[in-house]
This record gives structure tokens, sequence and C-alpha cells, in this order.
């Protein structure tokens, strides 16, 4: 029996608990540090499976690792999951039409159900092959939560859990079946607090500070930056404290939460630096007073490129989800719940993608049935931002995407909740968990391999993982 069937025999044995399970934390849908549920769920089904648990680890109490030891347990092998849900994106399983399961509640519209089940799935799997062959070798399911949120990943790994890990393989719910050279964005973000004088906004407002001025000012200030930053940075603010309803009382208290990101963690801690200075200007201007309480931060995302190849060749091996004429067909009305202009973009991706005079068949049909191979000359980065960024400072990562829901798909949207509980996005999570497998035995199996790819992280890193976030940072659980 070759590897290949060996992985896909026990898989394939293990579906139907495998796409219970992926139900199950779908329906659980918990937003950031709050996933005891999901976690509980994952982590049982790791101890029931014959992992060893540690439970809260990183100070994360929904942060977990499952481990599994044979031999000398060398070399170590990580799989990461994620189980972490989006607010306000309930909706109906496999449902091509917005109807929500309990209107304004979280849904898992960016896929992590399936994440966080089908890297489970792939761990089960290599730990069976380590115990039937009788291969030396840890293989470590590394449970992640509030990817959406503040990240745990960079904590995880600043606590040295990534310390002794080889490698680490990972994967994400998408719209194509490939191991994308692209990278993700660094990404920083605090909230910014004003504090000023309360007063009569009619009868004594010249005795009054206020400190929503202050917070409105810092966006004025930070919309003339954006001139002078380089073109691939984003800032991002949203308030979460605006100072009270009453525009009568002058507000003494604000605050508001931004984000920057750019291609690299240096890019964005100097751009960051900026806007503190800009929220300092502010203060002065209105005789508020400021503090910044850094929440987040996650290092740039860029595949290990000695290991990427290796994922896309299993990849290529395994072979698409089969997709079924029931499927396309799902997978047809889902695409035409979407409107003239984003069917317009959709429709140029799509051209770009696989040509031309090949998009009308496509989006007939609109599941991806082909395997795009991986480029490793590829510079471009998407303007999204992970945690995973932490993990490939840490040790060499490589991320896989499998469809799972229709081409053009847009993420964070009740159309991808929809497909995280539907017969497409099960053949993407057990497509992803047969490659996660082969190639993590595959590569367990080549020392020589492992050497290539540390030593392009060497290159890398300089050696160490540094933290984006700096030590004092705690996770921000209940203050996210």
């Amino acid at each position: 029996m070759t590897q290949l069937e060996f992985i896909s025999r026990i898989i394939d044995d293990n579906a139907g608990a495998t796409k219970e399970l992926a139900r199950v934390v779908w329906g659980y849908a918990e937003l950031a540090y709050q996933e005891m549920r999901s976690a509980g769920a994952l982590s049982q089904a790791l101890e029931d499976a014959g992992f060893t648990v540690e439970m809260g680890i990183a100070g994360i109490p929904t942060a977990f690792t499952a481990t599994f030891r044979s031999g000398t347990g060398k070399p170590v092998a990580a799989i990461l999951g994620e189980y972490d849900a989006l607010d306000a994106l309930s909706q109906q399983a496999a449902l091509p039409e917005k109807a929500p399961v309990c209107e304004g509640e979280p849904g898992h519209g960016c896929g992590h159900n399936l994440l966080g089940v089908g890297g489970l799935a792939a761990a089960v799997a290599v730990k069976e092959y380590l115990a039937a062959e009788n291969r030396d070798g840890t293989i470590i399911y590394f449970g992640c939560p509030a990817e959406e949120g503040a990240g745990s990943k960079q904590f995880i790994a600043r606590a040295g859990y990534f310390d002794d890990v080889d490698f680490a393989y990972t994967w994400h719910p998408a719209t194509e079946n490939t191991v994308s050279g692209t990278g993700d964005v660094a990404i920083m973000g605090a909230n910014f607090i004003f504090d000023g004088v309360a007063s009569h906004a009619g009868g004594a407002p010249h005795l009054g500070r206020s400190a929503l001025d202050a917070a409105e000012l810092m966006n004025v200030g930070v919309n003339y930056l954006r001139e002078h930053m380089i073109d691939e940075a984003r800032v991002h603010y949203a308030y979460s404290d605006a100072g009270g309803t009453a525009p009568n009382v002058v507000p003494a208290h604000a605050v508001i939460k931004y984000e920057v990101r750019a291609p690299k963690v240096a890019q964005v801690q100097e751009l960051f630096s900026r806007v503190v200075n800009i929220a300092k200007g502010a203060a002065l201007m209105t005789e508020t007073k400021m503090e910044y309480e850094i929440t987040m931060a996650f290092s740039d995302y860029v595949p290990n490129k000695t290991l990427a190849q290796v994922v896309s060749d299993c990849l290529a091996e395994v072979g698409p989800p089969a997709w079924d004429e029931e499927d396309y067909a799902l997978a047809y009305r889902f695409l035409h719940t979407y409107n003239k202009s984003t069917m317009k973009t959709i429709r140029e991706e799509a051209a770009e993608l696989y040509g031309e005079e090949n998009v009308d068949e496509v989006l007939a049909r609109p599941l991806d049935s082909v395997i795009h191979p991986f480029d490793p000359k590829e510079r471009r980065y998407h303007s999204g931002s992970t945690d995973v960024g932490d993990v490939g400072y840490a040790t060499p990562t490589v991320n896989l995407n499998v469809a799972t829901a229709c081409v053009g798909n847009v993420g964070h949207s009740w159309q991808n909740t929809a497909f995280s509980n539907s017969p497409i996005g099960d053949k993407g999570m057990l497509t992803a968990a047969k490659v996660l497998a082969l190639a993590t035995v595959r590569t367990m199996e080549d020392p020589a391999l492992i050497e290539r790819a540390r030593a392009e992280l060497l290159h890398k890193n300089g050696g160490k993982y540094v933290c984006p976030l700096p030590d004092y940072v705690d996770p921000p659980i209940g203050r996210y």
C-alpha cells in the first residue's frame, strides 16, 4: 500500500465522523477567544484518537496542543487548526439565499470549522501512519483560536511552542486548489483612548475638553497620512466608544481602534509609529490625554518555498475534490446570488486565472476542478493578514488552499457561511486533509529536505523568531 493509499483509507474511513465534527463546530460559531465548546470538541476528538492534550497554552484558555510521539520523536511536525467564527454572519447551511439561522449572530464565514477539523483529520492520519509503519516522529496539532480577532499564533510562538518544531503545515478553505506563492501582509492594531473633561455643551462648552473631538482629529490626521505611505499599506479604523449618545454633553471619554497593514513587519511598525504621533497631536490640539493599548500584531506570511513545492506536488497527486453534477448546480446557484458589479469582477478574475476563452465554461460549472501549480517566482502580497505569518518566522511553514466554495466566492460573507456546512465544503475539507497528511509524512521521511527548509528560514529570520508584539502585551481576551 502506498503512502497516499494508506492515508486516503484512514481519512475515508473516518469521513463520516469528520464531517459531523465540522457540522458541530459550524453550529457553535463562537467568536475570537470564546471558542470554549469548539476547542473542547476538537481536543476531545484528538484525545479519543490517542493524542496527549495540553489546554490553555500561551495564556489563552481556548488554545491547545495535541501531541502524538512515536519512537525517538524526531522529526517534529505541526499541523495548525483554527475554529473561530465571524460576527453577524449567521446563515442556513448550503442555502443559496440569504436566510440567517439567527439574525445578527455569528457564523463561519471564513470556513474555520472546515479548517480546524480538516487539520485534525490530517493529524490523525499521520499518527496512524507513524504507528502502523513504526516510524520515528512527533505530530502536534495546534489548536489556534482568534485568527479573526487579535490572533493566537504569535502568542504561542512567543511562548516557545514552535522552537522544537521542524516544520508546520496548514490549509484554508478557498475557491482554488493551489499552494499560492503570494504572501499576506503584516498588521498591527491598537485601541487609542482619549480622556478629556465633561461639560454642558450649551451652558459651559468652554469648560469642556472633548475626547470625541480628539478622536475625530486623529482621523483627519490619518487621512492626510494616507497620501504619504507606500501603495501596499492600509490603515483601518472603527469607533468602539464614541463618548455617549447625548449631543448636549461634551464627551469626556472616547476609544477608537486602528489597524495598519504593510507587506513587511518593519514597514508596519514604522507606519504604526506615525499613527501614534498623529494621536499625540490630536490630544495636544484638544487638551485631552491619550494612551494606546496594542492589541494585536501579525508578521507577514510568505510560504517556505522549499516545502511549498512538496505540498504542491502532493496536491497534484491527491487531485482536486471529486465534484458531481449536484455540486456544480449548487455552486451555480450560489454564484448568481451576487449583484452585477460583483459578477463583473468575478468574470474578470476568472478570465485572468482560466483564460478568457474558458470563462463561460468555468462560470457555467463554477467549481475549481484543476490544480494550479506553485510558482516559486511569485513576489506579490494579498492585502489580507493572518497570524500564520508568525509561525512562518518561527519554523518553516506552508499554507495550502483547497476549493470549498464556488469560483469567485467572496470571503467573510453569508454565502461562505453556507458553503462551510455543505457537501462542497465537506469534499474540499477531506481533500485538504489528505494533502496535508501526505505532505507531512513525505517531509518527515526526508531529513535533507527539512535541512534545506530550515536554511531558507535562517535566511528569512536570522536564526530567531522575534514577536512583533512587545513582551508586555498579553492576549487581549475580553478586550479586543
